[in-house]
């Protein structure tokens, strides 16, 4: 047996409201089960990263975050990361959409790999929800 026909149990450990939130949406999109929503949510994660493993040669693009505010030393890392990629972010823009949640939206523009690398730090942050990085190639247009 190969591919999707083999099957393997695990067990994993969520916050309560992350998985109802997660059975929310499982239900509004029709899943019939979690398994099912898991899986599809892996399939989505594996090829997001995929796309971000081929980001190479000069790029331009944005990093979109949201994170805790409140989360202990966060915004110190946050923005000590931030200083270490001066070289390649062109601006930011920081919205406060609650108390505890920020939305950031960062520009940035260099080499694939350097804007990579910067997504990759901010998402590895406890306290940090989500980091995308969306990119487009910096050439002229023939």
């Amino acid at each position: 047996m190969t591919g999707d026909s083999e099957l393997s149990r695990i067990g994993i450990s969520l916050p309560k409201n992350l998985l109802d939130t997660f059975d929310d949406i499982i239900n509004m999109r029709g899943y019939s089960s979690r398994s099912e929503g898991i899986r599809d949510a892996i399939r989505s994660y594996i090829t997001y990263y995929q796309w971000m493993s081929d980001v190479k040669g000069e790029r331009q693009g944005v990093i979109t975050m949201v994170y805790d505010h409140e989360h202990r030393g966060l915004i110190q890392t946050l923005t000590e990361i931030q200083h270490e990629y001066m070289n390649v972010i062109q601006a930011s823009l920081h919205s406060h959409v609650t108390h505890e949640r920020c939305l950031e939206v960062i520009l940035v523009r260099g080499d694939g790999g350097n804007l990579k690398a910067i997504a990759e730090r901010l998402m590895a942050q406890k306290g940090v929800e989500s980091v995308k990085l969306t990119t487009i190639p910096v050439k002229d247009r023939v």
